[in-house]
């Protein structure tokens, strides 16, 4: 044992030098996309799992394989849901609103030029997206058509300050259908290109209830079934899949899915996952290789315990980084623990559980995440 507790308390002194900083929130624009205690930005790896799971997974379908609702060109068009980053002098018009009683009434700063979701003769939900820098606002508008005398006409519309985690009033839509932003959970070429996604993702099902759960707020459904599931329910994909066989760049949206989840968020295909346009993706590599990982692969998660206030979506504060015995303190019980999952830089776990000690959610288990649990040691 004393051996043992040498090598750990070498172990601990080494991670301290090479201590990282705090993970910054995802950025567009020059803006924190959300802070870093937002719901959208923290990891559900540890968090239980729902008890409706299975039914949840049954609904959607479980042998029904993901698919990439975003990629290169699709019908013509850019295949995805655009966003544009315009200046803090962009200048803002009005937008008129179906449903302006849930609506933010602007006015809003679009370009002439914005990018449609679909192009400019889409017949689908034709989302508008915009952060403006500066003020750090998201704009989103559903349903969007541009006007001849520069206004626009939308189905519904939603303003966000990136720098707050408030959210909408309770039964309000958004330019979604959760009532939630849409720009935190796409998945973006940049990420994907730079190694990691920092966020959850956003996707939908064909199926759901006519409820919501925090963050969510909003639901489209007539249904009160309690086998389908409400907006806002947070998935992940399970810790045991192996993502080892899957190419670079899938393999940090499997990472992200495992790590942060996805959102439910909207009525559609099942299991289509959202994501930005980029000329850069490889069409074929995403379709091919997300059709292999299935429903039955993902489990719901309940992050009930996260929850601050119903009308925020920031998160309570995490445990001590480190304490895997969950005893207020951290030390080399918690380091033992730990240490026998240590399996090096760009490593797979060694077992599936491990997948709880990758404190720096970089899929493996190496001396940063000592060092991510370092500070909190407080009997050595």
């Amino acid at each position: 044992m004393k051996s043992r507790a040498v090598s750990l308390t070498s172990a601990l002194l080494f991670a301290q030098a090479m201590r990282p900083a705090a993970a910054n929130p995802p950025s567009i624009g020059g803006c924190q996309v959300f802070p870093s205690d937002n719901i959208w930005n923290t990891p559900v790896v540890n968090l239980p799992v729902d008890s409706n799971s299975d039914a949840y997974i049954n609904t959607i379908g479980p042998s029904t394989g993901l698919h990439p609702d975003f990629g290169t060109v699709y019908n013509g068009a850019p295949n995805g849901i655009p966003f544009v980053v315009v200046p803090p002098d962009q200048p803002v018009v009005n937008v008129s609103f179906l449903y302006d009683d849930e609506s933010d009434p602007g006015p809003y700063p679009i370009p002439p030029d914005a990018p449609i979701e679909g192009g400019p003769d889409s017949t689908g939900d034709r989302h508008v997206l915009i952060v403006r820098q500066g003020e750090c606002k998201l704009y989103e508008l559903f349903y969007a058509f541009p006007q001849l005398d520069g206004s626009w006409c939308a189905g519904s519309g939603a303003i966000f300050d990136l720098n707050s985690d408030a959210l909408r009033p309770d039964t309000w839509t958004s330019a979604d259908a959760a009532g939630l932003p849409m720009l935190p959970g796409l998945v973006r070429y940049e990420e994907v290109a730079a190694g990691q996604i920092r966020h959850a993702l956003r996707f939908t099902a064909q199926l759901t209830r006519k409820a919501h759960v925090w963050p969510a707020r909003h639901d489209a459904s007539d249904s009160t079934d309690p086998a389908r599931p409400p907006m806002g329910q947070r998935f992940r994909l399970k810790a045991s899949f192996n993502t080892a066989p899957f190419s670079p760049e899938v393999r940090v949206i499997l990472t992200a899915m495992k790590t942060y989840g996805m959102l439910l968020a909207d009525n559609g295909s099942n299991w289509f996952i959202s994501g930005v346009p980029n000329p850069l993706w490889n069409d074929e590599v995403l379709v091919t290789e997300f059709a292999q990982v299935h429903g039955s692969d993902f489990e719901a998660v309940d992050v009930s315990s996260l929850m601050t206030d119903p009308d925020s979506a920031q998160v309570s504060a995490p445990a001590l980084p480190g304490d895997i015995n969950a005893d207020g303190q951290v030390n080399l019980t918690d380091y033992a623990a730990l240490a026998n999952c240590l399996s090096g830089p760009a490593s797979a776990f060694p077992t599936a559980t491990c997948c709880a000690f990758d404190l720096d959610h970089d899929t493996d288990i190496d001396l940063r995440d000592f060092a991510v649990a370092a500070p909190q040691i407080t009997n050595p």
